[in-house]
């Protein structure tokens, strides 16, 4: 199920309806955002403002993660990379669980790098707020060994903007108008609070933004060899 109940704590509405999503294809995604170590292999520079190698990259718009796509698949013939849609997105964000966050109804500081001075629920202590990124794969993995999906770094999909899920694709594919420049940004930052680290909250921005909280994963879509 995409999206979030009526009744999730901090839903919006651009949340609903929730609705069943059935894949067509197995996808593969990045373990981890991208980090600077890789950009700068495939792309000779590092556009991040905390730079380490082991970060994620950030600083990067849609349009550059389109030319590192590019390259790195020109690169490694085969490879097929590419960003995910917003539904492989959440699906692997989720791993398998229907609560608020992978980790369960609320987190804290230990698990995701938010602004823990803006917890989840009311009565949640405050936390942790580091004030950048983190190395990736240094906080826990969600169940199915993705780190950092929530908060870190907001991270590129394919989709453009819809301000609702009525007339959603429901095959897992990205629901894009070559039309819009506004595209889809998924799991919050470390600049936000803990409502915008859900798995079901939504942001878009202009193709061409970029800051030092975004970045990006890529995914591969599973080919059947079987068949060709």
């Amino acid at each position: 199920m995409m999206g979030s109940p009526e009744e999730e704590h901090g839903r919006l509405d651009d949340e609903g309806p929730q609705h069943r999503v059935t894949f067509q294809s197995g996808f593969w995604l990045f373990d981890t955002a991208c980090t600077q170590a890789l950009w700068q292999a495939v792309m000779g520079e590092n556009p991040s403002h905390f730079q380490s190698p082991d970060h994620p990259v950030e600083q990067v718009d849609f349009e550059m993660v389109q030319e590192f796509i590019k390259k790195i698949n020109a690169l490694i013939p085969g490879l097929a990379l590419t960003l995910p849609s917003e539904a492989q997105w959440e699906y692997a964000c989720r791993a398998g669980t229907t609560t608020p966050f992978s980790f369960g109804h609320t987190i804290t500081s230990a698990q995701v790098n938010f602004n823990g001075h803006f917890p989840y629920l009311p009565d949640d202590p405050k936390g942790e707020y580091r004030g950048q990124s983190v190395p990736v794969a240094s906080l826990p993995a969600n169940p199915w060994g993705l780190f950092e999906m929530h908060g870190n770094v907001w991270e590129w999909c394919q989709d453009t903007q819809n301000k609702t899920y009525i007339g959603a694709p429901v095959d897992g594919t990205a629901w894009i108008d070559e039309a819009d420049e506004q595209r889809v940004l998924r799991g919050g930052a470390w600049t936000s609070n803990a409502r915008y680290v859900r798995s079901s909250d939504r942001y878009w921005d202009h193709q061409s933004h970029h800051n030092h909280n975004v970045g990006f994963r890529c995914a591969r879509v599973q080919v059947n060899t079987a068949s060709q």
